[in-house]
């Protein structure tokens, strides 16, 4: 079996054989996927789709093992080329801290408000296909086997606990309404079994019942999750919220592949925050004159030249916008090959708030998708706010990062192209990609530029918080100084982003109990526009945009530190520098 790459000279096609590191990863992912079949749906990977993961201490104890002995594989395995050497420093990497977050307890106690077992056993259901009655069937099976995960989940929870590894109350209060909202008649489970339409015929009784039992079992399941959060848990729960400097660090490098200076990064952060609000307050001005960024904000919301009204108009509104960006940048600026070209926009099952990207599956049958979670009751909604969200999302954000990786069949092995994501690397481009996209001119309307530097404040605001709070920096004098508290991380907070309370406070829940990761999206946008000056400054008059795109996707999501080293060339046999000499991975440009 082979895998074709690209030759340096005039980029025919040879054959790259499937090497040894290859077969290790590639093995890595097929048992993981059976470990963690909610990995599985997420990653696009069939097969699994009527199972779900052992979350006991058990279940955790062998995907535990599993990785301790693909790093030991790989320590046996002979890299062949640049492509593998960038496989083991990136799996080792990936590997090696979640061993690290395990030690350090993590694994049992997981419970936030955003990213934890509670949330992925109901959200796997979002991913599934339902166009069929075996789609159907598929998940009734999943439903029923709900309490089996929960069980395990619980089991888990309370054996942490026994060790004094408790989430605190917040993150505690937070899950116990998450889990309730799963219950009853009008829970998540009882709706999405009422809405089984299948498109290929009539649904047939047999499959129903099945249905509405696994949904009842289900809701039954996150019943007594609930309990136990209100009545075991909760009264347990401590109430700090912060981790400390040593475990944030742990965090933050898992989120970012990279360990930062955390003292300078919480001062450039706070020097961020304070260039892109005098910049809004430049636009303001520029929108109307003398008016603060609120009035013009204001002004904006008001106008009816930039309101939609309904789901369906917001809909159609994002698959406008997300073809347009398509058509005006491939083959200009990207290389967007034509099996990821397309992108469906979609309003989400759930009433979270958020807008979030999933990405197409293996074979490419399930494209790649950004959904809008609306809130109930809202039927509202502004562009300028909403713009540069639809770029960090779709094209040339996530949609073009992580789909071109998962069409790079013939270049990447499987678990480079499905699994591997860090957030600093991902999220970083997505607010990269934002910000490009206003230097190529799609922003230039003063509303729509004020929005995206009103996004790019809210993640600013969020590195201050995130760092400053867990590490126990002293607050900024805007926030109170002295040691933080909720309260000071709130003043902040509301001081610097014009999203409604109710979502501030999400946000807030989420910075508290889910350490590193919000600080990850401007850190690595900081760290993917240093890297594209090195490139520049290193290739002078030679250096290509569209290149740089083209070869730093190619490399796939992995650790900032990884893709700094294979963009320097550390990687290559020659030490030649990975671009203009030997394309990476391939591919034209």
């Amino acid at each position: 079996m082979t895998i074709a790459a690209f030759g340096p000279e005039n980029h025919m096609p040879k054959i790259r054989p499937i090497t040894a590191v290859d077969r290790v990863m590639d093995g890595f992912l097929d048992e993981f996927a059976a470990l963690d079949p909610i990995a599985a749906t997420e990653f696009g990977l069939s097969g699994h789709e009527e199972r779900l993961p052992d979350l006991s201490p058990d279940g955790l104890a062998e995907i535990s093992a599993l990785r301790r002995r693909t790093l030991a594989a790989l320590d046996r395995a002979r890299p062949e080329d640049a492509i593998d050497r960038v496989t083991v420093a990136a799996a080792r990497e990936h590997l090696q801290v979640a061993e690290l977050l395990r030690d350090a307890g993590t694994e049992e106690s997981r419970l936030n408000t955003i990213e934890s077992p509670l949330q992925a056993v109901r959200q796997v259901f979002d991913s599934m296909p339902t166009a069929t009655v075996r789609d159907w069937a598929a998940i009734a099976t999943r439903l029923a086997r709900v309490p089996d995960a929960i069980g395990g989940y619980v089991a888990s929870l309370r054996t942490a606990a026994a060790d004094g590894r408790i989430s605190p109350r917040r993150q505690v209060q937070a899950g116990i309404a998450q889990s309730r909202a799963s219950t009853g008649p009008d829970g998540f489970f009882a709706r999405l079994a009422a809405g089984a339409e299948p498109q290929d015929g009539v649904l047939p009784d047999s499959v129903r019942r099945d249905l509405e039992r696994g949904a009842r079992a289900a809701a039954a399941a996150y019943e007594e999750l609930t309990r136990f959060l209100t009545d075991e848990l909760f009264p347990k729960a401590p109430d700090e919220d912060a981790v400390g400097r040593d475990m944030y660090a742990l965090f933050s490098r898992s989120f970012l592949g990279s360990q930062v200076d955390l003292a300078e990064a919480y001062e450039w952060g706070q020097e961020e925050l304070a260039r892109i609000t005098g910049r809004k307050r430049d636009l303001a001005r520029q929108i109307m004159p003398g008016a603060t960024v609120g009035e013009a904000m204001e002004h904006l919301t008001a106008d009816p030249a930039r309101r939609l009204s309904g789901v369906d108009t917001l809909r159609a509104w994002m698959q406008e916008k997300s073809d347009a960006a398509v058509a005006a940048l491939a083959d200009r600026h990207f290389d967007i090959p034509a099996a990821i070209r397309t992108l469906e926009c979609r309003i989400a099952p759930t009433t979270t708030g958020g807008i979030y990207y999933t990405g197409p599956s293996e074979d490419l049958t399930r494209p790649g998708r950004m959904w809008w979670a609306v809130p109930a009751g809202v039927t509202e909604f502004s562009t300028w706010r909403e713009l540069s969200t639809v770029y960090h999302e779709g094209v040339p954000g996530h949609h073009l990062q992580i789909g071109q990786t998962v069409h790079r069949r013939e270049e990447l092995n499987r678990w480079r192209r499905l699994a591997s994501w860090v957030a600093g690397h991902g999220e970083g481009w997505a607010l990269y990609a934002e910000r490009l996209m206003a230097d190529l001119g799609f922003l230039d309307d003063p509303g729509d530029h004020l929005g995206m530097l009103d996004s790019h404040s809210f993640r600013a605001v969020r590195v201050v918080i995130d760092i400053g709070f867990h590490c126990g920096f002293a607050a900024p004098t805007e926030a109170g100084g002295g040691a933080w508290t909720p309260d000071k991380a709130w003043r902040l907070l509301t001081a610097h982003s014009a999203k409604n309370a109710a979502r501030l406070r999400q946000e807030l829940d989420r910075y508290l109990g889910w350490p590193g990761q919000a600080s990850a999206y401007k850190l690595g946008e900081r760290s993917w526009l240093r890297l594209r000056d090195e490139v520049r400054a290193r290739e002078g008059a030679a250096f290509d945009l569209k290149a740089f795109h083209h070869e730093a996707l190619g490399v796939g999501s992995v650790g900032l530190d990884v893709l700094r080293s294979a963009l320097s060339g550390e990687f290559d046999h020659d030490g030649a520098g990975y671009g203009r000499g030997e394309p990476y991975g391939g591919g034209t440009r």
